[in-house]
């Protein structure tokens, strides 16, 4: 079936313009020479069968970057799973459609499909097992380094050219002390000329780059691979990778961690493993730093989600490992993804109190649970996330779908329990910039994306967007001299929305870069934006329950943005290891006293305030489409170095259970189906009353984009149904911009930036 939506994706020729990114990212009142650039949406954090997904890659793949059957189609895509070891074959298709020449079906002796549940040593023919044993036969498992070598790249490479997209493959990574981590090494991936190879017609696909690197990585840093082969045959075979984990100028073999048979550390567990594992987790940092500085990066995945760190255990992320990781290797540890994925699930997030046993004590998610789908980190404004800003740090904000499966529902179900597709709710859009030579060929630029993405993460010139609730951005900061208007400096943001583009004038500054004026100069800020007509992706054409509380009628399928607030703050240069504010727990009493107060100094910036929110009354739209609004404001006579960052919702200040009367998300537990009934805190509240003619039971699979009634898998209480599930993620949309920098001649330098 193929949905009729009316929303304005970005355009295909996106794509063809993607070009080689120059690192940096220092604006520096100059732009002269930038090559120009295009914003392009991607998720790198998904599951598939190799760890804990539903579905096949090539189902994933289907699912994510089709622009028909699936309409969110991706313009990227980095195919991830969990760190460790798996005993399912996740290249082996579910049906016809998904069938390649390469990879056809596969059927057993008895002539029974084999599909992506199958085991690898119940394949036919049988997959051999690398490495250490682990498992039983025929359901051995496979180490996550071997499946990525062998299997996984291999096929992902020829769907990349056969599909004509651009894709390479990544990982979540256990995290040694802490929980996890989205990540890649892309060196060896998609070679820049896998076009010039004719695709085979019949089966078998041998792949014209590697994975070797990211499968070494694997091996040697990811907590759940206790194999101690060296990526061997068998642990003592010596036939194969023959990996030694070492790092330059550490302690490697005296460490006491280090295990000399498998060339790698093995932290011990019990008392200090948390910091042992830790202590290994910056040696993973420091291996991608000096063996590939610009081919990795490295992302904390939903850090609040385990809790807060654990010292004896392997839980969640404080500020100070933030800084840790950003300290050792600043081009690659440069950003978290506070917005996590499982945005359906019974728990927004799968973040709630009680969650996570820490020394036989249970512990709430650091904040107890989402805001607005976001966590804590994230979304308090003068938090962590601020904290870091107000040190100048390369410290940026993204999402991701952690895509598993549909709760309840079939993969192919439009309605969802837990899980959205890459796409079809949560994006990073992220500007990738074009190289002279790219020569705008559609298939050479889709081909060789890699190294593009990365660089493109790097700078922070990305934008999150749930719910399809902006799709174009541009934010800009420009030095007002010279008889600079802010008209002017509106219609640079104008004419860059236009083009999906950023701004390249000397004297401004877009996200991810600074803009260094002398002391005392006035910088005129604008936004310019879209919000798209028509209907997004949800399945839902009913009124938002959140918004009938307070009279509003929108249909939840048709979300209009209803502010941007424009956050800063001061910035005062890096902390010092050691110092008294250069580490910090958030409260674990956050959910009962949400005071600041009460977070220690390490993991809040003081100087962080809403410095503006804009709505229809304060901004305009454009004369000839109104989708595009545009806003600006003056910072007068600057005196120090600090940020200013954007977020926006559809919400507006004062609903009920989702925004406070400064309209800053509150706490998501009211919509949580689960927990929240099950704590002092609260239970369900909004209520879900539109009785529609189009709502199909629980057990019907539905595709379709009509359903006009409050769905029937909502939970019933005395005969109500109340807002959860994807109804609640779908009614409370948010979007985040990364900062600009404004580094003022003379005071704090913007050190992170270089």
């Amino acid at each position: 079936m193929k949905f009729d939506f009316q929303r304005h994706p970005i355009a295909c020729a996106a794509v063809a313009a993607l070009g080689v990114l120059a690192l940096g990212g220092v604006a520096d009142g100059a732009t002269a020479g930038k090559p120009s650039g295009t914003y392009v949406a991607g998720d790198f954090h998904n599951h598939t069968t190799c760890s804990d997904g539903s579905i096949s890659m090539q189902k994933l793949v289907k699912k994510s970057t089709d622009k028909n059957e699936t309409p969110w189609g991706l313009d990227w895509f980095v195919q991830a799973g969990h760190g460790g070891s798996g005993n399912r074959n996740c290249t082996l298709a579910e049906d016809a459609s998904l069938a390649t020449p390469a990879y056809p079906l596969v059927f057993d002796a008895a002539g029974t499909l084999q599909g992506p549940s199958t085991t690898w040593q119940n394949t036919n023919p049988p997959v051999e097992v690398k490495g250490a044993v682990s498992g039983t036969a025929p359901s051995r498992n496979m180490w996550r380094w071997q499946s990525i070598q062998e299997f996984q790249y291999p096929l992902l490479e020829y769907l990349a050219a056969y599909q004509n997209k651009p894709m390479f493959m990544g990982m979540e990574s256990v995290v040694a002390g802490h929980e996890h981590a989205s990540m890649s090494v892309i060196t060896g991936q998609i070679p820049n000329r896998p076009e010039a190879s004719r695709l085979p017609t019949g089966p078998g696909y041998v792949a014209l780059g590697n994975a070797n690197a990211l499968a070494q990585w694997s091996y040697c840093f990811d907590r759940n691979v206790t194999d101690t082969s060296r990526g061997n045959t068998t642990t003592t075979s010596g036939v194969g990778n023959n990996w030694d984990c070492s790092v330059t100028g550490s302690a490697n073999a005296a460490d006491p961690s280090w295990n000399d048979l498998a060339k790698k550390l093995v932290p011990a567990g019990g008392a200090g493993a948390g910091e042992r594992g830790h202590l290994k987790t910056v040696e993973a940092l420091k291996w991608m730093a000096e063996h590939h500085p610009n081919g990795s990066y490295y992302v904390p995945a939903h850090l609040e989600r385990a809790g807060p760190f654990n010292p004896n255990g392997n839980n969640g992320f404080n500020i100070e490992h933030l800084r840790n990781f950003n300290n050792v290797a600043p081009k690659i540890a440069f950003g978290f993804e506070t917005q996590p994925g499982h945005g359906a699930s019974s728990e927004r997030g799968e973040y709630f109190p009680a969650r996570n046993n820490i020394g036989g004590v249970l512990v709430d998610s650091v904040g107890g649970t989402t805001y607005g789908g976001t966590g804590v980190y994230g979304a308090q404004v003068g938090g962590v996330w601020d904290a870091l800003l107000g040190e100048g740090r390369n410290w940026w904000f993204f999402a991701s779908s952690d895509w598993h499966n549909r709760g309840s529902f079939g993969p192919d179900d439009r309605r969802s329990t837990q899980d959205f597709y890459p796409g079809e709710y949560q994006r990073n859009y992220t500007l990738v910039q074009r190289k002279d030579d790219d020569h705008e060929r559609e298939g050479a630029a889709a081909r060789t994306m890699p190294q593009r993405i990365v660089d493109g993460l790097r700078t922070g010139n990305t934008f999150v967007s749930a719910g399809q609730l902006i799709d174009r951005l541009a934010f800009v900061a420009c030095v007002a001299e010279g008889g600079r208007k802010a008209s002017e400096v509106e219609e640079m943001a104008v004419k860059a929305a236009r083009r999906n583009a950023t701004v390249d004038e000397d004297g401004c500054a877009t996200m991810g870069e600074k803009l260094v004026v002398p002391r005392g100069a006035s910088v005129i800020v604008a936004v310019a934006l879209r919000d798209p007509s028509g209907a997004n992706y949800s399945p839902y054409t009913f009124a938002n329950p959140s918004l009938a509380q307070v009279g509003i009628q929108q249909p939840l399928n048709k979300p209009v943005l209803d502010h941007v607030d424009v956050i800063g703050g001061l910035v005062t240069g890096y902390k010092t290891a050691g110092s008294a504010d250069y580490a910090g727990e958030w409260p674990r009493t956050w959910l009962a006293n949400p005071d600041m107060g009460t977070v220690p100094a390490g993991a809040k910036n003081t100087s962080a305030k809403m410095l503006r929110t804009f709505n229809a009354q304060s901004w305009s739209t454009f004369r000839d489409d109104a989708q595009f609004k545009k806003m600006s404001f003056r910072l007068s006579a600057v005196e120090a170095s600090q940020f200013v960052r954007l977020r926006g919702s559809n919400l507006p200040a004062n609903v009920p259970f989702e925004t406070d009367a400064s309209g800053n998300p509150l706490p998501d537990l009211h919509t949580n189906a689960t927990t929240t009934t099950a704590t002092s805190v609260g239970s369900l509240k909004i209520p879900c009353t539109v009785v529609g003619s189009n709502v199909p039971s629980n057990s019907v699979n539905y595709t379709g984009n009509t359903i006009d009634g409050c769905p029937a898998h909502l939970p019933l209480i005395n005969g109500v149904k109340y807002v959860a599930y994807d109804v609640a993620a779908w009614s409370d949309l948010w979007f985040y911009s990364n900062p600009i920098y404004l580094e003022v001649r003379g005071s704090t330098k913007v050190a992170g930036l270089r």
